[in-house]
């Protein structure tokens, strides 16, 4: 019987971090993983350093239930999405689900925004580690963090820990 290929939601809004969503996109790929890209809307979504990606679908049309992985790129892409109704209750169910959900640089403002992360261990860029605590987590400065299904990263130059981790909690690699 052949292997599925594991499939990994993005989730993504205009003035994303470039590196935050092209590099986890292109990695996941390369190790035999389908990557969705999901937005507010379909279309092209541009990053802020004049890359882009297409959103295939939106929330409205997707569940949790359809993915091995979520992945949260940062940069103004989570402050546009956690004001979309769909988007913080696509990612409240993912976490609830037990599922991995990675998050990187601002990408937890949308964790903030769903009300998980009470209880929490994570870390970010260093500007929201005040609104991190405030919404019930731990901040911790490292470039990797994995509590339970949440994995998170700092900055674009914490990319290949978190990468390979996103890889690991679904089993593409050792």
């Amino acid at each position: 019987m052949a292997q599925l290929r594991k499939r990994v939601a993005m989730v993504l809004a205009p003035n994303f971090e470039d590196s935050e969503a092209i590099d986890p996109k292109d990695y996941l790929e390369s190790k035999g993983a389908d990557v969705t890209v999901i937005g507010i809307k379909t279309g092209t979504i541009a990053g802020k350093k004049g890359g882009s990606l297409d959103a295939t679908t939106t929330f409205d049309k997707v569940s949790p239930d359809e993915f091995d992985a979520l992945v949260i790129p940062g940069g103004g892409a989570p402050e546009n999405l956690r004001i979309d109704d769909g988007a913080v209750a696509f990612t409240r169910d993912f976490i609830e689900s037990g599922k991995p959900v990675a998050a990187i640089c601002h990408g937890p403002q949308l964790l903030i925004s769903a009300k998980v992360l009470d209880g929490r261990t994570l870390t970010s860029v260093n500007k929201i580690r005040d609104d991190i605590t405030n919404a019930g987590g731990t901040y911790v400065d490292r470039d990797l963090v994995e509590d339970q299904n949440l994995i998170t990263s700092r900055t674009p130059r914490d990319l290949p820990v978190f990468n390979q981790a996103i890889a690991r909690a679904i089993g593409l690699e050792a």
